[in-house]
C-alpha cells in the first residue's frame, strides 16, 4: 500500500510497513538543495552545521514517516503530540543551527522575509503570541479532525508545525546573529514563558479532562489496551513534560554563555 502522506485511516492498525513517498521527497529534496548550494558557494559552511542540518532532516523524517507519522495522523493523540514536539523542538532548531548565515540571508532576501523575520525576532511578545495561537489552533478538535482526514490537510498541519518551530526559535537561534534578541535574560524568559507557562493550560486540560476531545482518535481502532481517554491523558503528559529537556538545556546554554561573555568583558576592562 502506497500513500503520498500519512493520513487518518479507518483500518485496524498493523505493524505492516507502508510507503509514504511524499515524506521521502520532503526529507531528501531540502538536503539535496542544501548540499548543492554549499558545494557551489565559496562561503564557509562548517562540518558541524552540515551535521546539524542533517540531524534536523532526520528528525523531520522520523516525525513524518511510518510508524509515528501514521500513528499521529489517525490513531493516537499521544503520537500526534509527539510529532508536534519533534517538529518544533527538534527539527526546527537543528535546521536553523545548520543553516549558515550566507544561506539564510539569500533565502530571506529571495522570499522577501528579512524585515518580517527580523521584526518577529525582536518582538518577543508578538512571537510568543503567534506561536501559542498556532499551537492552540492546530490542536483544536475541529482543526485536527478536518486536516487529518486528507493527505493534503495532514501535510499542511505538519508544515505549519515546522514553521511554528522556526518562529519559536528565531529570536534565540537565528542564523543571522543580528536577528537574535540581544538580551540574554529576555531570551531565557521568552523560552520559559512561551513553552512552559502558557502550554500548561492545554496540557493540563488534556491530562485531567475525562471527556475525549478528539473524535478522530476516540473513534479510531484501538492499539493494544490503550483506551481513548488514557491516550488523551498521555498526550497531555507528553505536551507538558516533553519540552523540558530541550528548553531547559537551551536556557542553561544561554545563561552560561552570558556569564562567560560578562567575565571576558570584565577581564578586558580590568
Amino acid at each position: 500500500m502506497i500513500s503520498w502522506w500519512c493520513v487518518a485511516r479507518q483500518e485496524p492498525w498493523t505493524w505492516q510497513w507502508v510507503a509514504y513517498p511524499g515524506v521521502w521527497l520532503a526529507s531528501i529534496l531540502p538536503a539535496v538543495l542544501y548540499f548543492r548550494a554549499v558545494a557551489r558557494s565559496e562561503e564557509i559552511t562548517t562540518r558541524r552545521q552540515k551535521l546539524q542540518f542533517l540531524g534536523g532532516i532526520a528528525v523531520f523524517w522520523i516525525a513524518s514517516d511510518w510508524p509515528l507519522g501514521a500513528l499521529g495522523a489517525g490513531y493516537l493523540a499521544s503520537a500526534h503530540m509527539a510529532q508536534f514536539l519533534l517538529y518544533t523542538l527538534g527539527a526546527a532548531p537543528l535546521l536553523l543551527l545548520g543553516t549558515p548565515r550566507w544561506m539564510a540571508e539569500r533565502i530571506l532576501d529571495r522570499l522577501r522575509l528579512r524585515g518580517v523575520v527580523g521584526w518577529l525576532s525582536k518582538s518577543l511578545l508578538v512571537t510568543a503570541i503567534v506561536y501559542n495561537v498556532g499551537l492552540a489552533v492546530t490542536h483544536s478538535p475541529g482543526v485536527v479532525s478536518s486536516l487529518r482526514t486528507s493527505q493534503m490537510g495532514s501535510f499542511v498541519m505538519d508544515v505549519i508545525w515546522l514553521i511554528l518551530g522556526f518562529i519559536l526559535w528565531m529570536p534565540v537561534l537565528a542564523p543571522v546573529l543580528e536577528m537574535r534578541h540581544p538580551n540574554a535574560f529576555a531570551r531565557i524568559g521568552y523560552l520559559f514563558i512561551t513553552t512552559s507557562v502558557v502550554a500548561v493550560v492545554p496540557a493540563s486540560f488534556l491530562t485531567f479532562t475525562q471527556l475525549p476531545l478528539y473524535s478522530i482518535y476516540e473513534l479510531a481502532p484501538r492499539i493494544g489496551s490503550l483506551t481513548a481517554n488514557a491516550d488523551q491523558q498521555l498526550a497531555g503528559i507528553v505536551m507538558k513534560l516533553g519540552s523540558i529537556p530541550v528548553i531547559w538545556s537551551t536556557i542553561a546554554v544561554v545563561w552560561f554563555r552570558w556569564v562567560r561573555t560578562e567575565r571576558e568583558q570584565e577581564a578586558i576592562a580590568g
